[in-house]
């Protein structure tokens, strides 16, 4: 079978032996594939992410010097069941699944960034019949494919805790930004936010459903939603405790009475919550300087190489930094079903389709913010550029 490998920073179209499935496996045939930022990134800084792995105590990264099949974003059919599998999904039923499988000497190891367990850039791939679903409804496998990339802006919507009249704020219209730009408007998120210094991103934003849309040069995405009760500077806050202890010290009974009340029915401070979608040096500091006092922060984006920000910035604002990674199986789960039932349509995000031997040209054409958000590998397609998406 044909598979894009990736060694030493080199991406080639070659031959490679039909996966054989293992105990508990099925082998699938890739109908679609995303291509992922993680995968523009693994390109060259792949030693990078297996260091940081080693030290959480994960050993079972790949390296630049291995031969790397990458794509953990993908939809595929039903080809053969390996020993000791439950076969209730006969062969040619479109399914995606996580991208985790077991490895042959034990361990589990991520699809698409082990030696040991070869993605979706391929005609084939192996997947872990527990980690499978079926796809639901008819859906096409443009959009299936796209489960893995939603899932995880589900994930950071979920650790945001945001509520329908919360402000979000999205900083950063990538994929990533988009996807939780999505799902926010499908939990009923009232006012959404979008910065981006793009153009062709902020109009991305626009077409997920994004409210507010605005150039970060020209304008500051934590005022834009205009007066919701956010304290921007810490005199506000100061003159809201005192002035409030005065109001309370009016009423006929103690005023610690009203206080704890108000707190039980949730009336601290209003906040927004505001999700850090670039992964670059220096976006968090940025964001904790311009952010309003109390703020939740839900990094999302993923920042390789070092950063730094001043802790008593954030202990002065009282800043909620939150950290996310991935997604649970329910959570996967869960956001195929809403992608089937039309609750979330992240079609906007696809712009354009390539075949095994148009990967190394579409790697290229991600690099420029303006033009691509989600480029789709078709592994049957013959096209070498970057076309609009197709049906399938």
């Amino acid at each position: 079978m044909r598979a894009v490998v990736c060694h030493n920073a080199e991406l080639d179209v070659s031959e490679r032996p039909e996966p054989v499935p293992g105990k508990g496996q099925v082998r699938i045939e890739v109908l679609r594939c995303g291509i992922c930022g993680s995968d523009l990134h693994a390109r060259h800084g792949i030693d990078q992410w297996a260091d940081l792995a080693a030290r959480a105590g994960y050993e079972r990264f790949g390296r630049s010097s291995d031969e790397l099949v990458f794509g953990h974003e993908f939809c595929g059919q039903v080809a053969e069941h390996g020993p000791k599998t439950r076969k209730t999904l006969p062969a040619g039923t479109p399914v995606v699944a996580v991208p985790l499988i077991r490895g042959t000497h034990g361990g589990v190891d991520t699809v698409g960034l082990s030696p040991h367990a070869p993605g979706a850039y391929a005609e084939q791939m192996v997947v872990e019949e527990s980690m499978m679903m079926p796809v639901p409804n008819g859906l096409g496998s443009d959009v299936a494919a796209l489960t893995e990339p939603m899932a995880v802006a589900w994930h950071a919507v979920r650790r945001g805790e945001v509520g329908k009249r919360t402000v979000a704020i999205v900083i950063g219209c990538g994929p990533v930004g988009l996807g939780v730009i999505l799902m926010l408007k499908a939990q009923g998120v009232r006012t959404v936010v979008a910065s981006d210094y793009s153009a062709g991103r902020r109009a991305l934003a626009g077409a997920c459903g994004a409210d507010v849309v605005l150039d970060p040069a020209q304008d500051s995405p934590y005022t834009a939603a205009g007066g919701r009760g956010h304290l921007n500077d810490i005199p506000s806050a100061l003159e809201l405790a005192v002035g409030t202890r005065e109001k309370l010290e009016r009423l006929p009974f103690g005023w610690w009475h009203a206080w704890r009340l108000g707190e039980k029915l949730g009336a601290a401070p209003k906040h927004p919550v505001i999700f850090e979608c670039v992964g670059m040096p220096g976006v968090i500091e940025s964001i904790i300087d311009g952010a309003p006092l109390f703020s939740r922060v839900v990094v999302v984006g993923v920042c390789v190489g070092s950063d730094q920000f001043t802790p008593a910035m954030a202990v002065n604002k009282e800043i909620d930094l939150r950290f996310v990674v991935g997604y649970t199986p329910l959570e996967y789960r869960d956001t195929l079903h809403m992608l089937a039932e039309g609750e979330l349509d992240p079609s906007p995000l696809i712009t354009g389709t390539v075949g095994l031997d148009g990967v190394e040209p579409a790697f290229t054409a991600l690099g420029s913010p303006e033009v691509h958000a989600k480029i789709l590998i078709d592994p049957r397609s013959t096209a070498t550029e970057p076309a609009a998406a197709g049906p399938g």
